[in-house]
């Protein structure tokens, strides 16, 4: 029988988040712990920080009891999972009550996303804990990623139905984004740094007119540079969006022509949204997100057609600052676009045929307890 048509007990699952730098954490355990409570789990969400929920879930969810995880001088009983988000380290007093309960929590680390081959060599490896608080315990590793013999990746249950019945232009209405005739829609969500001038350039050369809606901070501020450095070509207008919810950024996604996104949680839902795209990773002084971005490129362009390969390995590369700064980049003309939404709508199609995140992980955690 398959591990998706298995009843799962209603578990209570301890989610830890830190916030570090950025909206990548958060967004992805809320999406983690929204995702088990709609299958019928229980979960508390302990975060450092909360301040990214207001916009982000102003709503919350019933089924997720957010917990101030700083501000906590004792803590009740560990759940029946506890899910540690990025190494983030629950407390010590936490941890030594894992170790003391009846019968220990199923205890797992939750790893960023790479499509690189350690992730498959790594993905569901034991850490037996020799001392400290938790000493006695094992921790297990469980790997996000693209193959069968990995993590998966998070994707509601609902989310093909939802992007059927998408209505774009009343959404897009409603967001005060009308677009005006052959107007061509433009995201971009980007770290700083992002060589925002190139793409204004690039887009303001083929006339085409084009509305960039643009995240708050990095995205909003580039752009706007960008255009007044240009002398604000009369092809090109900018509309500063606010800060959006989940459900918000994934129709924004849905709706755009292009999308630009940045880390991991963007990266997934562009790649749900079956629209052209390019991927910033975050960027590390070592130069590790070059090798990542390689191995994601090679898994998801290894079918594509030679010219959408070709376009959005070039658009990469420039967007991550791994390209010379003086090179052509291939242009985003109708023909572009279509090519590139093809490979988008194909890679998209391959993933959906395979088992999500969550029904993977609860899974692994029958298996464990």
């Amino acid at each position: 029988m398959p591990a998706s048509s298995i009843a799962t007990p209603a578990l209570l699952w301890d989610v830890f988040c830190r916030v570090i730098d950025n909206f990548g954490d958060i967004g992805v355990c809320w999406r983690l712990a929204c995702n088990l409570a709609e299958r019928g789990q229980r979960v508390r969400l302990w975060i450092d920080d909360t301040t990214a929920l207001r916009w982000m879930a102003p709503d919350g969810h019933d089924g997720v009891e957010v917990a101030a995880w700083l501000a906590a001088t004792s803590f009740p009983p560990p759940g029946d999972v506890v899910v540690e988000a990025f190494g983030c380290d629950p407390a010590p007093a936490f941890l030594a009550a894992m170790a003391a309960a009846d019968r220990p929590p199923v205890w797992i680390n939750l790893e960023y996303l790479s499509a690189e081959p350690y992730v498959e060599r790594s993905h569901a490896l034991a850490s037996p804990q020799m001392s400290g608080p938790a000493r006695g315990l094992a921790k297990w590793f469980f790997y996000p990623g693209f193959t069968a013999v990995t993590g998966g990746l998070l994707r509601e249950p609902a989310l093909s139905a939802e992007q059927a019945v998408f209505d774009r232009d009343a959404w897009l209405a409603a967001q005060g984004l009308g677009l005006r005739d052959g107007e061509r829609l433009v995201s971009v969500f980007c770290y700083p740094g992002a060589p925002v001038d190139r793409l204004a350039a690039s887009l303001a050369a083929d006339g085409r007119p084009t509305l960039l809606a643009t995240a708050p901070g990095a995205a909003t501020g580039a752009v706007r540079a960008a255009l007044a450095t240009l002398g604000e070509p009369a092809a090109l207008r900018q509309h500063p969006l606010p800060w959006l919810t989940q459900s918000g950024f994934d129709r924004l996604l849905w709706a755009a022509d292009l999308n630009f996104v940045r880390g991991e949680d963007s990266w997934v839902r562009a790649q749900w949204a079956g629209r052209p795209f390019v991927w910033q990773a975050y960027p590390q002084d070592d130069g590790a997100h070059g090798p990542k971005i390689g191995a994601f490129l090679a898994l998801s362009l290894a079918t594509a057609a030679p010219d959408a390969a070709e376009t959005i390995r070039d658009w990469t590369a420039a967007w991550n600052a791994l390209d010379d700064p003086a090179a052509a980049l291939p242009a985003w003309t109708p023909q572009a676009l279509a090519a590139t939404g093809a490979a988008a709508r194909a890679w998209r199609d391959r993933l959906t045929g395979s088992a999500d995140l969550v029904t993977r992980l609860l899974a692994f955690v029958r298996e464990k307890r």
